[in-house]
């Protein structure tokens, strides 16, 4: 996994707080596969080669299942844990993102876009900041909410999970038409002041609290330019082609 450090900006020195914090600095959240018709296979060496050769990001299937790799290697316990994610209304099925617990006593989670750059301690229901926001854990019945800012995110069943267990919903979220990662081609990458995202229409910066949005007249030109992944427009309906 040396090249997966260096991928990040990491080392094996590095602590479970700097690994998730660089990983979210390098590793852009996208679903770009998804409207490429790409399959996504939830297998190690499939992820090791798009995340670290190919130096692309993905979604929490993808970036969670091959960061919790990456801890076991360097020692630590990883348990795989299935999720609803809060839509704005109600939780949405099991296993709609995958999240990470460390050590029986750290939340760890690379794959969910805009969220914590920290770990959250496991057994804490206190209010816990973090530099995204604040964060807390919430008992419900079973499971545990994970609230932002005062807001559900997303629900976490406690049982330990594996990777193949999430392959069917993983499939469903590429190819559903009701699927939110195929509205639209997206990537997403933290920054310490803030946070920049691409899709086919705009480039949103926000910085320090403050956004700005830009329209995007060439998204593959975007993609590049912010990410370095590279991408030619194939047809006027704008679906990408990988290069």
């Amino acid at each position: 996994m040396e090249a997966y450090l260096q991928r990040i900006g990491a080392s094996r020195d590095s602590s479970l707080a700097e690994l998730h914090e660089r990983h979210l600095l390098s590793v852009p959240f996208e679903n770009l596969d998804t409207h490429m018709d790409t399959r996504i296979v939830l297998k190690i060496p499939w992820l090791y080669d798009k995340i670290v050769v190919r130096r692309r990001g993905g979604f929490c299937y993808e970036l969670n299942g091959l960061f919790a790799e990456l801890l076991r290697h360097l020692g630590y316990d990883v348990q795989l844990l299935a999720a609803r994610v809060f839509n704005g209304e109600a939780f949405g099925p099991l296993f709609d993102h995958l999240a990470l617990l460390v050590d029986d006593a750290w939340l760890v989670d690379v794959g969910f876009g805009a969220f914590t750059l920290h770990p959250l301690s496991w057994t804490s229901r206190e209010d816990q900041e973090d530099p995204f926001g604040v964060f807390r854990l919430v008992d419900a019945g079973d499971d545990v909410d994970v609230l932002m800012d005062g807001q559900p995110t997303y629900r976490l069943e406690r049982r330990p999970r594996s990777l193949a267990e999430f392959v069917p919903t993983c499939w469903w979220q590429q190819t559903a038409p009701e699927s939110g990662f195929r509205k639209g081609p997206r990537a997403t990458l933290a920054r310490l002041d803030g946070r920049i995202t691409v899709t086919n229409e705009k480039v949103v910066i926000t910085k320090d609290g403050h956004k700005t949005s830009t329209p995007v007249e060439d998204p593959a030109a975007a993609f590049l330019q912010y990410f370095g992944i590279h991408f030619r427009q194939s047809n006027a309906s704008g679906v990408l082609r990988q290069l």
